[in-house]
């Protein structure tokens, strides 16, 4: 079984997205019978779905703070893919993941990521 979700583009994401390579073509997130894996643009996240520990669908992110490439919580180093300002879903790990520097020293214990049906993946994460 695999299922794919795609990111929501609002309008004013598009244009700093593209700057990056980041398009509806290049993010997507796939949920395997083993994994959990987000495209954005040139950034990966991979983990096995053991490593998902829960979901939360959150809302309401501030332009400035999630436009662009993937952004970076310095409070709790969590790691956010968004693609719009409305709703996204928080996705918790067991062991922290790497996502956004090709070295893996920076691991992420929480991943937003802002697709169309937040609630259908949360959903296939539980499976």
């Amino acid at each position: 079984m695999t299922r794919e979700f795609e990111f929501a583009f609002e309008g004013r994401y598009r244009l700093p997205a593209l700057a990056f390579g980041i398009t509806p073509a290049t993010a997507q997130v796939v949920v395997t019978a083993h994994e959990l894996l987000v495209r954005f643009g040139p950034w990966r996240l991979r983990t096995a779905l053991a490593n998902v520990a829960g979901t939360e669908v959150s809302t309401g992110y501030a332009f400035h703070r999630t436009a662009g490439p993937p952004h970076l919580s310095f409070t709790d180093r969590g790691v956010t893919f968004a693609t719009n300002s409305r709703q996204g879903l928080c996705i918790e790990f067991v062991e922290p993941v790497h996502a956004i520097e090709p070295a893996g020293v920076l691991r992420h214990p929480a991943a937003t990521v802002t697709v169309a049906d937040p609630e259908a993946l949360a959903a296939a994460l539980r499976l």
